[in-house]
C-alpha cells in the first residue's frame, strides 16, 4: 500500500513539474492523485496495520480493528484533513479576493507614484525593498506581478527589465517567508500551529532580509545596474480612492494574525471578517464613483467590485493546493511520511536535511515539501526546526526560475529563459539563501 501511494505521488508530481511540456494544468494530476490515493486506502483498508490518529497525531495499531471500525476511522480522518485543508483554502480565497479588489480600484498604481528616482541602482533598491515588505502582506505572486508591471513603465530595455525581475523574484520570496500571511507554506505552518506570529517574525525577519540584502549588495557592483533610466511615465490618470483602498486592504490583511491571537479562532474566520469589511468599503466607494460619473438621476447596472474580484480568483491554484495537501494527508494517514521522517533523522542531521529541503524547493513545489515535513517532524510548536523549514522552503525556490510562483510569473511576463536566469540570477539567490541560513543559525 505504502509503495503504491508513493509511486502515485511521484508520477503525479512529475506530471505537475512538466505541465508546460505536456500542456496539462497542474491541478489535473494533483486532483487525480488525490482521488487515487484515498480510493486505494479505502479499497485496501483491511490490509492497513498502522494509522495516524487525527486526534492525538500518533500512530496507532489497527490490526485488531474490524472493517466497520476501520471505515469509521477512515471517514473521521478524511473529514479531519479536509477541514484543515479547507481552512487554508478559504484563507487564501479571502486574501486573493482582497487583492483583486485593490487591483479593481488600481490601488497598486499608488506605489508607482512614490518612485521618483532616475538612477538604476537606487531604483533597484527601492523596488526590491517594496517587494520584500509588500510580499510579507500579500503573496509573492501578486507582488511580482504588481512590481514587474511598474518597472515596465520605467524601463524600456528588455534586458534591464529581466535583471530587475530576477531581483524582484528573490525579494518577493524572501519577504513572504517571515510573516504568517506572506507565503502559502508559512501560512500552512502557522495554521497547523507549528509556528506563532511573534516568534516567526522575530527569528526570520533578519535572515529573510539578509536573503535579499546580500544579492542587492553584489548587484550594486554589476555594470548592468549602472547609469540612469528614462523619466517615469505617468499618464496623469488617478482612479478615485485608489490610495484609500490600498491602505485599507493591507491593514485588514495585517489584522488577521492579530484577530487569531486575540480571539483564538481559526485564521479563516478572521480573513472572512476582513474580507466582508473590505467588501462593504469597496461597494460604498464603487457606488459613489458611479454616481460621480453618471449623476444621481441616472441608474446603470454594474458588477460590483466584490463579485468582480471573486470572478478573478485563481481557482485552478486553489484546486491544486487541495489535491496536493489531501494527497500528502493520505500518505500521512497510513504512516508513510512519519516512518520516512524517522528514517531520515537517523542518518541525516536536522539542519542539513532542512537546508537540502530548501534546495529541493528550487525544483519541486514547496507546498508538498512543507506539507510532508509537517508530518515528518515531531518537534514542539515554535521549535527552531519549524522556522528553519519556513525560511528554507520560502526562499530556496528563488534559486531556479521554476522554483516558485513568483519566478514562473516573471518568466511569463518578461520572457525570461531558464538558462538566462540560471546564468545571471541563480548565484545571487544562492548567496542570499546561504547567508540567511548562516544568520538564522547564529540567532538560534
Amino acid at each position: 500500500m505504502e509503495l503504491f501511494l508513493i509511486i502515485v505521488f511521484v508520477l503525479g508530481y512529475i506530471a505537475i513539474s512538466i505541465e508546460h511540456t505536456i500542456k496539462i494544468n497542474k491541478l489535473i494530476p494533483a486532483l487525480l492523485m488525490m482521488g487515487i490515493c484515498w480510493a486505494s486506502i479505502s479499497f485496501g483498508i483491511n490490509g492497513v496495520t498502522s494509522w495516524l490518529d487525527p486526534q492525538s497525531s500518533e500512530l496507532i495499531n489497527i490490526s485488531s480493528f474490524g472493517f466497520e471500525k476501520r471505515m469509521v476511522l477512515l471517514e473521521q480522518t478524511l473529514l479531519h484533513h479536509f477541514g484543515k485543508t479547507a481552512e487554508i483554502l478559504f484563507f487564501l480565497i479571502g486574501a486573493m479576493a482582497i487583492v483583486e479588489m485593490i487591483d479593481h480600484f488600481e490601488g497598486f498604481n499608488s506605489i508607482n507614484r512614490l518612485i521618483k528616482t532616475n538612477k538604476k541602482i537606487t531604483l533597484l533598491w527601492i523596488i526590491s525593498f517594496i517587494a520584500f515588505f509588500l510580499s510579507a502582506i500579500i503573496d509573492n505572486l501578486t507582488t511580482t506581478i504588481v512590481l514587474i508591471t511598474i518597472i515596465r513603465k520605467i524601463l524600456h530595455e528588455t534586458s534591464d527589465r529581466m535583471w530587475f525581475s530576477g531581483l524582484i523574484v528573490i525579494a518577493a520570496n524572501a519577504g513572504g517567508a517571515w510573516t504568517p500571511i506572506g507565503d502559502v507554506t508559512t501560512t500552512m505552518l502557522w495554521m497547523a500551529e507549528k509556528v506563532t506570529t511573534q516568534k516567526l517574525i522575530l527569528l526570520l525577519s533578519i535572515p529573510s532580509f539578509i536573503n535579499i540584502l546580500v544579492p542587492l549588495i553584489i548587484a550594486s557592483f554589476m555594470p548592468v545596474f549602472k547609469g540612469n533610466v528614462t523619466k517615469i511615465e505617468d499618464d496623469g490618470v488617478k482612479k478615485h480612492y485608489s490610495s484609500i483602498i490600498l491602505i485599507a486592504g493591507l491593514v485588514l490583511i495585517i489584522l488577521v494574525p492579530i484577530f487569531k491571537t486575540t480571539t483564538h479562532l481559526p485564521t479563516y474566520i478572521g480573513m472572512m471578517l476582513s474580507l466582508s469589511i473590505f467588501a462593504i468599503l469597496a461597494e460604498i466607494l464603487s457606488n459613489r464613483m458611479i454616481r460621480l460619473k453618471l449623476g444621481v438621476e441616472r441608474k446603470e447596472e454594474h458588477t460590483g467590485p466584490t463579485l468582480s474580484a471573486l470572478g478573478k480568483i485563481d481557482i485552478p491554484s486553489v484546486l491544486f493546493f487541495l489535491g496536493v495537501l489531501m494527497t500528502v494527508s493520505a500518505m500521512e494517514s497510513i504512516g508513510t511520511i512519519s516512518n520516512f521522517g524517522q528514517t531520515v533523522s537517523q542518518y541525516i542531521p536536522e539542519t542539513l536535511f532542512v537546508t537540502l529541503l530548501g534546495l529541493c524547493s528550487a525544483v519541486i513545489d514547496n507546498v508538498p515539501l512543507v506539507a510532508a515535513s509537517i508530518g515528518m517532524f515531531t518537534a514542539a510548536p515554535d521549535a527552531n526546526v519549524w522556522h528553519f523549514i519556513a525560511y528554507a522552503a520560502g526562499t530556496g525556490g528563488s534559486i531556479l526560475i521554476l522554483g516558485s510562483a513568483a519566478g514562473v510569473v516573471a518568466m511569463g511576463m518578461e520572457k525570461i529563459s531558464f538558462v538566462w536566469y540560471l546564468k545571471n540570477i541563480s548565484l545571487l539567490a544562492i548567496a542570499g539563501y546561504f547567508a540567511g541560513i548562516g544568520v538564522f543559525l547564529l540567532l538560534v
